[in-house]
């Protein structure tokens, strides 16, 4: 396994390199400039400004210098937020998004794999169809649509939770619950639908045999090997989730990282989204590691080699 996850890393280093590539040059690439508006900047003056953020000189010098200060842990400073760096701006944001994200996605995994669990054991009954008939209307019903309804009837007509912000844990709730329904949604059909298949392997047959009890037989024989699709699902989900949600970060004004990752783009920030770009690939690498790894504690026939 050492020497699996040695490799794994080796590569994952060589893939975020060409990601830190691609998205450099496509950035540098792209129309207009970090420094464009209505009003043209005097020649001075925006000599000076590509000089203080290093966007002077050649393509090939502005590229080999930000290799160089990205391998010492430099994103720079962003050309939008004058007088912050990108460092700053991560450290600021990224704890805002990280808890978000983390609470909706323990959120989706509890509510999904449950939900597909009683899904998958009460097949064809009113619980399979009726927990089918909410997984399909959370993915159906978008995040733009569900995050306002719930403003408007536990914020301003109920008034049980506070309508935005990011002052206290109740600010938490709304967010995070309506970021993790469609995802918890998705899970739910991966495991029902593992877990039938699941159920019906000869194994399983075995244990029933043995006179385990229904309860334990779907909990410490089937669900381990019904995971594995969940599994792989959520390595990219939890990258996803942890780097922030525009829609949602914007609808309930908490200040994670969504929101300055697409005014970088639209600003030509090309630091900003460098960096935000650094940090969603280095979290898809580390957990779709980490979920590689999890696959023999789940099913001993897997073997990493």
């Amino acid at each position: 396994m050492f020497i699996f996850i040695l490799r794994r890393l080796w590569a994952g280093l060589l893939t975020l390199f060409v990601v830190i590539s691609l998205t450099f040059f496509m950035m540098r690439l792209m129309p207009g400039g970090p420094f464009d508006n209505e009003r043209k900047l005097p020649a001075a003056i925006e000599k000076n400004l590509l000089a203080r953020y290093k966007l002077d000189g050649t393509l090939w010098e502005q590229y080999s210098g930000y290799i160089r200060d990205v391998a010492r842990g430099d994103l720079r400073l962003s050309t939008k937020y004058r007088n912050r760096s990108v460092n700053e701006i991560i450290g600021q944001t990224l704890p805002v998004s990280l808890t978000l994200g983390a609470t909706a996605f323990l959120l989706a995994l509890a509510t999904g794999i449950t939900l597909g669990s009683l899904a998958a054991v009460g097949h064809k009954t009113w619980v399979d169809r009726t927990s089918m008939l909410l997984a399909v209307l959370s993915i159906s019903i978008p995040n733009f649509v569900i995050a306002p309804l719930a403003i408007l009837f536990f914020a301003l007509k109920w008034t049980i939770l506070p309508v935005a912000g990011w002052d206290s844990p109740a600010h938490l709730v709304m967010p995070s619950i309506c970021l993790a329904l469609p995802f918890s949604a998705y899970i739910a059909r991966l495991t029902r639908n593992s877990m039938l298949d699941v159920i019906n392997q000869d194994y399983i047959r075995t244990a029933r045999a043995k006179g385990l009890g229904e309860a334990r037989v779907i909990v410490k024989h089937a669900l381990k090997v019904a995971l594995l699709p969940v599994v792989s699902f959520s390595g990219p989900l939890a990258a996803n989730l942890l780097t922030g949600s525009l829609v949602i970060e914007e609808i309930f004004k908490v200040p994670g990282v969504g929101a300055f990752f697409v005014n970088g783009v639209l600003n030509r920030d090309l630091f900003m989204v460098g960096g935000v770009v650094i940090l969603y690939s280095t979290l898809l690498i580390v957990f779709n590691l980490a979920v590689d790894v999890l696959y023999p504690f789940l099913d001993r026939r897997i073997q990493l080699t």
